[in-house]
């Protein structure tokens, strides 16, 4: 699996609105995504951590050179405060929940 973690600091009293319209352009999946998920940091409630995973190192880079997920990060940009910092990688460990 290959993904990338980002960071991004989301503007003063516009966390609902970015977690709201992120929601709403996820409502499709892309191709090869295994997980997405976003975190709130408990020290400071602006912050946002993604850590997203797809299938494979091609399926993730298809998927980055998509004009559409292009187009969905530049609209949630407008949340932020400056760029994502963004941190690319392979899954060397995905641990399941097995019941």
């Amino acid at each position: 699996m290959q993904g990338t973690v980002a960071r991004i600091q989301i503007q003063t009293g516009k966390v609902e609105q970015f977690l709201a319209r992120v929601r709403e352009l996820n409502a499709e999946q892309d191709p090869g995504l295994v997980n997405e998920y976003f975190y709130q940091m408990d020290e400071d409630p602006n912050v946002m951590y993604m850590a997203v995973a797809f299938e494979s190192r091609e399926a993730y880079r298809a998927n980055s050179e998509r004009p559409e997920t292009h187009a969905r990060a530049m609209e949630v940009s407008e949340f932020a405060v400056g760029q994502p910092e963004w941190h690319d990688g392979t899954v060397v460990i995905a641990h399941e929940k097995r019941n």
